[in-house]
């Protein structure tokens, strides 16, 4: 017995020993490290580290941190390192540099042109712009002496108002008229290059040589003269003059255009698409009238205006008096009569004429003097305006046919639904069969009438 717990106990000491030699194998490494040193011996231990290790940490921020090259920026990075930067960042600048120039260059032109012809329209409209204020010089006629002192301010200077004209976009400048006998009220908005953006400007250049429905950037004045036709009392409570004098006129359309938009404005523009287009030997080679009536043609087309059309030079792209929507009408009360006048102008900085634009801000007057026809001069153009709403209640009365064939369709399948539903398997079945004979034999009767 004795012998055996010898055995047992010599095999267990044994093993135990190996296993001790195992784990000291696995820490061998941990074995031979050094011993660890106390703060306050740092700097020796760093000292002794840099002979045993060729590093020099012999600059020391602290006793316990050395001051490496991580903390010194141009030591551990080069200029290639910002190649990127280095490129984008100028990229940036020029891009801001160029959208303020751009802006600063687009309200200069903006606030030529106004001081050009604001002092015109302040002697015409009691407001101007958004401020609300009125002045008291409306009524001036030609000739008379411009002593203002918007007018005075203007002279040789840009110097605008602000509340005068309104910057809507960074290439787009509005301004209001209002306060005026004949016309409720004048919207004008100019449009200019966009010299912010070289990269729009230039693509829709480039894209208006290749396609049509890109249109070349150009820069243009849009104003739209809106007549009372004799509606003052519901559009205003007070009217210019107490409103005694009666400015309805007869409706119709006219246009004199540039011959280069005739086919666009055409186009575009559902009311110029009644009128015929026939050159008249008072006008300038470039332009041309499109009209409704030559009754119209020889009322409107003055020696004053001829003159300002051609003063103006091919910087005209179209003065149009319409009663008539732009876009088609769809509905009949889309046809009711808006009289109103525009004009359409290319911007010239280097060579401004006002005539035309004052030729078109006093016209509303021409139309409530002389814009009073014959009926046989009215009658072709009445019919013109009674053949549209023909079309027009045609196709309204189409399409509520079409709506109530639709209801009536789904009225009878909602029945059909019903009475089915009600219907054995059998009777179902019989049912069925029923509808499909009556569609075999209704099909087969429409061939035979065809053929």
């Amino acid at each position: 017995m004795a012998e055996y717990l010898q055995q047992f106990f010599g095999a267990a000491k044994s093993s135990l020993s190996s296993v001790s030699t195992d784990i000291d194998a696995d820490f061998a490494d941990f074995a031979t490290a050094a011993s660890p040193v106390a703060p306050s011996h740092a700097a020796s231990a760093a000292a002794a580290a840099t002979a045993a290790t060729g590093f020099d940490t012999a600059h020391l921020s602290s006793a316990d941190r050395p001051y490496t090259k991580w903390y010194r920026i141009w030591e551990r990075a080069s200029l290639q390192d910002f190649y990127q930067e280095l490129f984008i960042l100028p990229v940036i600048v020029l891009i801001v540099l160029v959208n303020l120039w751009g802006s600063r260059a687009n309200r200069q032109r903006a606030k030529q042109w106004a001081a050009t012809h604001l002092p015109l329209l302040e002697g015409e409209f009691s407001s101007i712009g958004f401020s609300g204020r009125t002045n008291t010089r409306q009524g001036l006629k030609d000739g008379d002496t411009d002593s203002s002192d918007l007018a005075k301010t203007l002279v040789g200077t840009t110097d605008v108002p602000d509340d005068m004209m309104r910057e809507k976009s960074k290439d787009t400048y509005i301004t209001y008229c209002t306060g005026r006998q004949n016309v409720a009220w004048v919207d004008i908005k100019l449009t200019l290059f966009p010299r912010y953006n070289p990269f729009k400007w230039f693509g829709e250049a480039i894209g208006s040589f290749f396609f049509d429905s890109i249109a070349m950037p150009v820069e243009r004045m849009e104003a739209t003269a809106y007549c009372f036709d004799g509606k003052e009392k519901a559009m205003v409570s007070q009217t210019p003059g107490g409103g005694s004098k009666d400015s309805t006129y007869d409706g119709f359309v006219w246009a004199v255009v540039h011959k280069d938009k005739m086919r666009q404005l055409r186009d575009d523009r559902y009311d110029l698409s009644l009128t015929t287009t026939k050159d008249h030997p008072k006008l300038p080679a470039w332009a041309t009238v499109m009209s409704e009536s030559a009754e119209v043609t020889e009322a409107l087309l003055t020696a004053d205006m001829v003159k300002a059309i051609t003063d103006a030079g091919e910087d005209l792209e179209a003065l149009i008096v319409s009663d008539q929507p732009i876009d088609a009408p769809k509905k009949l009360n889309d046809t009711v009569p808006k009289k109103r006048v525009s004009l359409s102008m290319r911007l010239n900085h280097s060579n401004p004429s006002s005539s035309l634009f004052a030729t078109f801000i006093r016209l509303p007057d021409h139309l409530v003097s002389t814009a009073h026809f014959r009926p046989e001069a009215m009658r072709k153009i009445k019919a013109t305006r009674e053949e549209q709403m023909r079309k027009i209640r045609k196709v309204d009365e189409d399409e509520k046919s079409e709506e109530r064939r639709l209801q009536s369709d789904k009225l009878k399948k909602e029945e059909r639904d019903r009475k089915l539903g009600k219907l054995s398997d059998t009777e179902q079945k019989k049912f069925l069969e029923k509808e499909r004979e009556k569609e075999t034999r209704k099909s087969q009767k429409k061939q035979s009438v065809k053929g």
